[in-house]
């Protein structure tokens, strides 16, 4: 059973017979694909059949057959030593030129370049001095409001005070308001320079990401990119600035502490450079492992992302084809191997902070024990009382100052991880000051391709091999071939979405390699296969730049036959656009990017495959309205349906890379032999069994 949709309803359903008698709908459909079959006038044999395009061969056996199989046993009684490191080499090469490589992670050390730099991202690391000196009067008056209150309370119940209650309130309340306001004004900078770097950074990475060449994203899976934009740049704003304060202010203190012990009881100094060298020691045993931890996390998350949000995208595909429970069966295993290095971190922490008490407990105790050996009269008790509670802080502040070290240095690989997307290497200059073209070019709309080579990757072979030709102003020019044969590779040389390997490709007479993307790009329009939409409105995705008035919106919308639709809104031009035109169907999202070319204006055209999923009707639309519209431009389309390109003034042919046949149709029709009348023969069997 067949069924027909129109609007949002089944207007009608049945056999494909009785549709067809019906008339209405789907009859017109047929007879848009019957008139698109008609436009093709190609030669006939002398039976009145098409020439098949592949002929039929038997297979026999033969001699060369046994022996090629001889050939094949005797080369697998080879020696497994052999075949083992050819399988190695194989292996090797085969991981060099995966398309998707293993994600980059630095190793060893974090380099002091990454603190610095980051460091220097805020107003040029401006800021740096400020904050250690704000937090430095703060640990002065902080150690200086402790000291006084010790020095002016009197000793024993026998001794007079030193200072009256109100000097001592009076300045212990200023020492403590002094205090308070330094780190204020510490916390006050740590925010500052943390939003600063974090926005820096941001668009920093956003920017090289942008102007990443086309390769970078076919290579780079999105759960990549989402992971250093995401986790770890939440880790930038939210925890790295606040962490190298608080690093910066554990060192003052512990500094402060060892000046105030070393001033009470100077003996502690025996007990704190070996506890400082064992606590050096145990930090240097952790970080080893903690640092490559993080850095295996950070690349475990990248899968993740990765899989959720191609989940998210397909969920129509996978509930239709029933395929929930093999993808929550990968997410689970994904989220086992990140995991698995997250309990490792867990466990490693517990480690050090284990040893860190232990040690800070010995040396209180030690601390304690001195005190309590004085003899009577030797220290007095206010100055024992507070040599006991920077005791008590030395262990603490110790062992937070390792730990705060450690986990700077984790959470500090973020800003490495976004440094290597900062490292990006990007397209060409957008304008090359020295050559930009005329505003009238391109003119007349000629492109000469000389000798073009293009390829991928300087490690995969060649796509095009040397392709030269000439497409003539004006003129409207059909590229067709079978999957593979460099057809979309072709235009995304003519945009420089890959830059050639060699050769030139000349426009009105300007070598495009040596202009500016912007220059080139700006002045070539394109309607592509899978049409682009943005969230927004429809003006908004006509007009991107806002360079057109509502009157000329509404032409180019009466143009594409989007007008009445448009006009039926409630919004008008400011309808909206979901995601990826979500809320529009496939054909008027195709007509709305034609409407985006009829309003560009520009000479040269390119159609990649820009009908493939529309039906026929539509097809024909679009084509009736680029005949009309872009009837004095350069028109290149890249097409599956023979149809498309059967009323072109010249079609090229390509083949393996290169140009097969390059002539106007008629002649390449009237050729049984030619490679585009086998695929004209081709395209009518196929139509012909519907």
């Amino acid at each position: 059973m067949a069924q027909v949709l129109k609007d949002g309803h089944i207007t009608q359903a049945g056999k494909y017979d009785d549709l067809l008698q019906a008339g209405t709908d789907f009859n017109a459909l047929v007879s848009a694909h019957n008139e698109a079959i008609e436009t093709m006038d190609f030669g006939e044999d002398s039976d009145g059949d098409i020439a098949p395009s592949v002929p039929n061969k038997r297979l026999t056996p033969s001699v060369s057959n046994i022996d090629n199989l001889k050939n094949k046993v005797s080369e697998n009684g080879k020696s497994s030593n052999t075949r083992g490191i050819k399988d190695k080499k194989k292996s090797e090469e085969r991981k060099k030129k995966r398309t998707v490589q293993e994600e980059e992670r630095e190793r060893g050390r974090v380099s002091l370049n990454v603190y610095l730099t980051y460091m220097g991202e805020a107003y040029k690391g401006s800021l740096i001095p400020l904050i250690v000196l704000a937090q430095t009067l703060f640990q002065v008056l902080q150690i200086a409001s402790n000291w006084w209150m010790a020095w002016a309370n009197p000793q024993t119940e026998g001794d007079a005070p030193k200072t009256s209650s109100v000097v001592l309130l009076v300045v212990y309340m200023c020492l403590a308001f002094g205090s308070s306001l330094f780190v204020f004004v510490r916390s006050l900078l740590v925010a500052t320079f943390g939003l600063a770097a974090a926005q820096k950074l941001f668009i920093k990475m956003l920017r090289c990401v942008f102007r990443a060449p086309m390769s970078f994203f076919d290579t780079t899976p999105s759960g990549r990119i989402l992971n250093r934009v995401s986790v770890d740049q939440s880790v930038v704003d939210l925890d790295i600035a606040f962490r190298l304060g608080g690093f910066a202010s554990t060192t003052i203190q512990l500094l402060g502490i060892v000046a105030v012990m070393s001033k009470v009881t100077w003996q502690v100094l025996f007990l704190i450079v070996p506890m400082a060298m064992a606590c050096m020691w145990m930090q240097r045993y952790y970080i080893a492992s903690s640092r490559e931890l993080t850095r295996i996390l950070s690349v475990q998350k990248s899968p993740v992302i990765h899989l959720f949000s191609e989940s998210i995208a397909g969920a129509a595909t996978i509930r239709g084809f029933g395929q929930e429970k093999r993808f929550m069966k990968r997410n689970l295993y994904l989220l086992d191997c990140f995991a698995r290095p997250l309990f490792s971190s867990l466990a490693a922490i517990e480690w050090l902070c284990l040893r860190m008490e232990l040690l800070s407990t010995f040396v209180f105790a030690f601390c304690m024990a001195i005190l309590v050996s004085f003899p009577p009269g030797t220290i007095e008790p206010s100055m024992a009382g507070l040599a006991v509670t920077y005791g008590l802080n030395l262990n603490a502040r110790m062992s937070r100052w390792i730990l705060s070290f450690c986990k700077l240095e984790n959470r500090i690989i973020s800003v490495e991880r976004i440094y290597q997307y900062c490292k990006i290497p990007s397209e060409a200059p957008l304008i090359i000051e020295n050559c930009r073209p005329p505003s009238s070019w391109p003119e007349n709309g000629n492109i000469e391709l000389i000798d073009l080579k293009v390829r991928y990757k300087d490690d995969l072979p060649f796509v095009l091999h040397g392709v030269s030709c000439i497409f003539p102003g004006g003129k409207k020019i059909g590229i067709v071939g079978r999957t593979g044969s460099g057809k979309s590779t072709l235009i995304q040389a003519l945009f420089r979405l890959i830059e050639p390997a060699g050769g030139k490709i000349i426009i009105d007479n300007i070598d495009a390699s040596a202009i500016g993307l912007h220059d080139l790009r700006s002045r070539l329009s394109i309607i592509p296969q899978d049409p682009t939409l943005f969230e927004g409105t429809i003006r908004m995705n006509l007009d991107p730049l806002e360079e057109r008035s509502d009157q000329e919106i509404w032409e180019a919308l009466e143009k594409c036959q989007l007008g009445e639709v448009i006009r039926s809104k409630e919004e008008k031009l400011d309808s909206p656009v979901l995601e990826n035109g979500d809320n529009w169907s496939v054909g008027q999202r195709q007509l709305i990017a034609l409407g985006r070319a009829l309003l560009k204006q520009a000479r040269i055209l390119v159609l990649d495959e820009a009908t493939a999923s529309v039906d026929t009707a539509t097809d024909n639309l679009i084509q009736k309205i680029i005949r009309s519209e872009f009837r004095d431009c350069t028109v290149c389309t890249i097409a599956h349906r023979i149809p498309t390109v059967i009323d072109s003034d010249l079609v090229m042919v390509l083949s393996d890379g290169k140009i097969a046949e390059f002539d106007t149709p008629q002649r390449l029709l009237e050729d049984k032999s030619s490679m585009f009348m086998q695929l004209v023969s081709e395209y009518s069997t196929r139509a012909s069994c519907i």
